[in-house]
């Protein structure tokens, strides 16, 4: 019996009728070693090329059989479109922001091109490459950083977070409202390109902030974001989140990314009938270090609690085995027989 991917994934993110297997997703990144190897691509030129940039999100879902194709690995794409310095790693080592612009919280240029700007032109491009390969057949997620993140980029993280600490409640408004469109103008474009469901990336968590300063601050944040957006959101924080779930669900998000510190009963014990849940898998002690039957046992248990989209809890390490990725797609497809990508057999 064919199945199709697209179809799985955006039932269970919109609480459909359940398909004939859970799907198998991740709206980071499952960008690995092995993964490069197989596609022929690697890092950095996976970052800044858009033609690499799809090759490497496809083999995810051509090689594993994850139902979801995700092409932006980095989280600093925005930042460099907004003028900050970026060091694009290698292989072995992911992109990260070198001096902040705005760390004396003097207001943001948002250029009138931003969207133009190679770091964002590379994702759009390579979401329209993808759209033309797998467009209907799979999921194609985009990734957006949120306010809250792009102010650690453009400011510091230990810099922003000492504002919010310090009570400067002006000084932190002023820097998130003046990032909330660029926000809102990737997303769609991200949609306009072909992505079928957009990742807010938004990293307020509960190591770093309280509850009730995502209530205070980004809440309502969120709420305009998800507002103006042209399709369905998932939430991405980092983190044991178990103290804000609630205030999640308020959003307007259509799903929750989250981590395997948050226990998946619990979740859709809480938030499963308001948003859908995604994820869940441990990246460092099952999925880099374990072995496939540790991650085949907490895929299981996830499916079993009822998360909507099973897969890792965030962008894998880059040394992750594909043979333990692939354990996530076997716990999915448990009880139908694989013939051949996106058909099972009963």
């Amino acid at each position: 019996m064919k199945i199709n991917s697209y179809n799985l994934v955006m039932s269970a993110m919109f609480g459909g009728r359940r398909g004939l297997r859970p799907p198998v997703g991740n709206p980071t990144s499952i960008a690995c070693h092995g993964l490069m190897d197989r596609a022929g691509v690697s890092f950095p030129a996976a970052h800044l090329h858009s033609q690499a940039m799809a090759e490497l999100a496809i083999a995810g879902h051509e090689t594993l059989g994850f139902d979801t194709v995700m092409p932006e690995y980095s989280v600093v794409q925005e930042a460099a479109a907004l003028g900050a310095q970026v060091d694009w790693g290698g292989r072995d080592k992911m992109p990260d922001v070198k001096g902040f612009p705005n760390g004396d919280f003097s207001d943001i240029s948002v250029p009138a091109d931003l969207l133009e700007k190679p770091s964002c032109r590379v994702v759009l491009d390579a979401i329209s490459t993808i759209r033309r390969h797998v467009g209907g057949r799979a999921a194609i997620i985009g990734k957006v950083m949120g306010p809250w993140t792009m102010s650690y980029h453009m400011a510091g993280t230990q810099n922003f977070l000492l504002a919010v600490g310090m009570g400067e409640k002006e000084k932190v408004r002023r820097m998130l409202r003046q990032l909330v469109p660029v926000t809102i103008a990737f997303i769609n474009a991200q949609f306009s390109a072909g992505a079928d469901i957009v990742v807010l990336a938004d990293h307020a968590t509960r190591n770093l902030v309280g509850p009730y300063h995502y209530e205070e601050y980004l809440l309502p944040i969120h709420q305009e974001i998800t507002a103006q957006a042209g399709g369905p959101i998932i939430l991405h924080v980092c983190g044991n989140c178990s103290d804000r779930l609630e205030l999640f669900a308020q959003s307007g998000v259509d799903g929750y990314h989250f981590e395997w510190q948050v226990d998946s009963k619990e979740a859709v014990r809480r938030v499963g009938d308001r948003i859908s849940l995604v994820g869940n898998i441990n990246n460092p002690q099952a999925l880099l270090q374990g072995t496939p039957e540790d991650v085949y046992k907490q895929a299981r248990y996830a499916i079993e609690a009822g998360v909507n989209i099973i897969g890792p809890e965030c962008a894998v390490p880059l040394s992750t085995p594909l043979e333990n990725l692939r354990a996530i797609v076997e716990a999915a497809e448990e009880g139908y027989p694989v013939t051949e990508v996106g058909t099972l057999q009963r």
